[in-house]
């Protein structure tokens, strides 16, 4: 049974936006009150949070597939929809989220820290919202948009303090289980550590995360053993500890030898050699190995290594080395903890920024731009109105002319959106935006306007003290009766 995973490929969708509702108010006397078309509900959002409580990405290798809720639509009465739940994934402290391409996202470390990393859409305008002066009664109302939908790749590299890295059966399980309350597998064959094991150790003052690394050997950078799998978790680790076996019985195995091997498997690995580096020669309890360790750590200490003869088993030696670490750790966190100064550069659009951009590929004229492909997304296209208030919009923009200054003619097959989001159109110049609507000004209802008219006649009749209904009606009676 899989009880750690440490790679996980995610899929992400985000809610929908409601559409927005296209309703008229109507009551007795008034058949034509006026737009009240509701806004629909935003769709909810996909965040990931940092919960310390969470050790592995186990849940995702599980359940890939996460969907948060719609928006819902609006309604008459100017009624707004509601808004769709958020859905929130809790990851470990030390996931970093990368596109399917590979590009960096983010890097999520610090207990409770939260990233949207799918946004819902926006909810649709009613028409209650798109009225205005010069268009007083639109016949239809925006759709909402598409929530974020991605695949990525969330994979998990352990924050600690201290990584023990070495060959298998060195003795880094049985150390941490010395140090810390953790109580990895431990046992007397090679490979029993398969995941990496975190410790938390205090020594004075200080307390620090230790990380055991699943054995290492000769070709690990490049896939052989588990090294390739878990030499990312000690990444962050502010130093490297060499558990060196000095009671090993394996043939051409030594301390020197050992230490070799794992630094050519870390350079080849990279991005490590400004770490810190610190030995240990592990199981000095036996008297053949206390022998090796006192002949080779001369070796090490001309090399530049701090060096350290200790025992997993009888503890000898534990204390000094924590102490080591203790001040290495500490000063790192120092290091780090020093205020860098950010440098915030403003890049403000210039004054004649369209928007949009135009191109030709393929007999066809591609128009890309966050506006115009919004515009797209929210028109309902079986609605003329909808349809001719999206050409307003984008003649406004200016779309018409930089597609006529590039040389598109009658005809041409405009595409408004890269991709399967990419919306097809003829292109056709001499028509005037909302030509094809009912006669009047487009959003306007001619019969709203004759109810306006009547009212404001009705109001000038009434300040002269004089009924319109009651002479509309009278005269009606002279006609029946003529």
């Amino acid at each position: 049974m899989v009880t750690f995973v440490d790679r996980v490929t995610l899929h992400v969708s985000a809610g929908d936006g409601g559409n927005g509702c296209a309703s008229v108010h109507r009551e007795k006397f008034k058949p034509l009150g006026g737009p009240d078309g509701g806004n629909g509900g935003r769709g909810g959002d996909v965040i990931l949070v940092v919960d310390p409580q969470v050790t592995t990405l186990l849940e995702f290798h599980h359940s890939p597939h996460r969907r948060a809720t719609k928006g819902k639509p609006g309604l008459g009465g100017h009624k707004d929809g509601a808004s769709g739940q958020d859905i929130v994934l809790k990851v470990p402290a030390g996931t970093v989220i990368y596109e399917k391409d590979g590009t960096l996202i983010t890097d999520l470390v610090n207990s409770g820290e939260k990233f949207v990393i799918a946004q819902g859409g926006r909810g649709g305008l009613g028409n209650a919202a798109l009225s205005s002066t010069r268009r007083r009664a639109p016949g239809f109302a925006l759709l909402g948009e598409p929530g974020d939908e991605l695949e990525i790749n969330l994979e998990l590299k352990t924050v600690a303090d201290v990584g023990l890295v070495g060959f298998p059966s060195a003795g880094k399980s049985s150390l941490i289980a010395s140090i810390s309350q953790a109580r990895p597998k431990i046992a007397d064959y090679p490979f029993t550590t398969l995941v990496p094991n975190l410790g938390v150790v205090q020594i004075g003052e200080t307390v620090m995360t230790v990380a055991d690394v699943p054995g290492l050997i000769p070709g690990a950078s490049e896939g052989k053993g588990l090294g390739l799998e878990f030499l990312r978790h000690v990444e962050r680790c502010a130093i490297l500890v060499h558990v060196l076996d000095c009671a090993t019985l394996e043939p051409n195995r030594d301390p020197v030898t050992d230490l070799e091997v794992i630094e050519k498997e870390l350079a080849a690995y990279g991005g490590l050699d400004d770490r810190p580096r610190m030995v240990v020669l592990n199981k000095v309890d036996i008297p053949e190995a206390l022998d090796l360790a006192e002949l080779v750590k001369p070796i090490f200490e001309e090399r530049g290594y701090e060096v350290f003869e200790v025992s997993a088993v009888s503890h000898a030696g534990l204390k000094p080395w924590l102490y080591a670490l203790g001040e290495v750790v500490t000063r790192a966190r120092a290091l780090a903890a020093d205020p860098l100064v950010e440098r915030i550069v403003i890049r403000p659009k210039p004054v004649n920024e369209t928007g949009f951009t135009v191109e030709f590929e393929d007999d066809k004229y591609f128009v890309t731009g966050i506006q115009p492909e919004r515009w797209v997304r929210q028109t309902d296209f079986a609605n003329d109105e909808a349809v001719g208030y999206l050409a307003d919009r984008l003649a406004r923009l200016g779309v018409e002319a930089a597609l006529l200054k590039i040389g598109a003619q009658a005809g041409d097959t405009i595409v408004i959106g890269r991709g399967d989001r990419g919306v097809l159109f003829d292109f056709d110049p001499a028509v005037k935006a909302g030509a094809e609507l009912m006669m009047g000004r487009r959003g306007t209802d001619l019969r709203f306007e004759l109810t306006n008219r009547r009212k404001e006649q009705e109001e000038a009749e009434s300040q002269k003290g004089e009924s319109y209904e009651t002479e509309t009606f009278w005269a009606g009676e002279d006609d029946d009766e003529s």
